[in-house]
């Protein structure tokens, strides 16, 4: 049997990340902030958020209201802190907050709004979400944590942690209390890039990390 051999299609050229933010054409930002070294993918919407230094965001990402550390890996098709509906309302259509849409009112319901804002997320340094996780409105991951692919985390995530499942949950921690203590106390994540750059190798051995930078 023959087969058509296809060497690539719709690849495009490789990015290079540098102090202004790299943002896919098919993105939708509103009201945002980025750091150095930053990545929106394609289909990507954000809005009220920080995306700070190196973080980057993959394809189909849907985040609202969110405070991104450094270094934090998002995989594509995640959605941080979605709209609550008012379940104590007598209706839980978005007709009551969304009145000039339907012509109901001048003006949107401001006050339902700036509440949903501010049930923001917070995520720490050097995390890793996966694929198509759900991070509810009101929730703290903490540095160096690990989310599943398509968990859904309604509780605070502790630093070093590994939670997954729906509704997640820790199931392990990626090192000893110890270990993750003295990493998080190098703060490499604040290092500028020429160090970053200097240290590359000592980020792929860890015993030699914690022997030449931890306190």
């Amino acid at each position: 049997m023959n087969h058509t051999h296809i060497a690539s299609f719709n690849v495009g050229e490789a990015t290079q990340l540098g102090e202004a933010p790299s943002i896919a054409p098919t993105a939708v930002i509103r009201d945002c902030r980025f750091g150095r070294y930053t990545e929106v993918g394609d289909q990507a919407r954000l809005a009220d958020s920080l995306l700070d230094d190196y973080s980057y965001l993959d394809r189909g990402c849907d985040i609202m209201s969110a405070d991104i550390g450094k270094f934090s890996n998002i995989a594509s098709m995640v959605r941080i802190n979605p709209g609550f509906h008012p379940m104590e309302r007598p209706t839980l259509h978005h007709f009551t907050y969304r009145r000039a849409k339907y012509g109901m009112a001048p003006e949107d319901d401001a006050a339902f709004f700036e509440w949903r804002r501010r049930q923001r997320v917070t995520i720490g340094h050097d995390t890793w979400i996966g694929h198509g996780a759900v991070i509810m409105p009101g929730v703290s991951i903490g540095n160096g944590a690990v989310i599943g692919s398509n968990a859904v985390v309604t509780k605070d995530v502790p630093a070093y942690a590994i939670a997954a499942g729906a509704p997640a949950r820790a199931i392990r921690q990626r090192f000893p209390t110890s270990i993750a203590a003295a990493i998080e106390s190098t703060a490499w994540w604040n290092w500028d890039h020429a160090t970053l750059t200097e240290r590359m190798d000592d980020f792929c051995d860890l015993r030699r990390f914690l022997a030449k930078h931890a306190a």
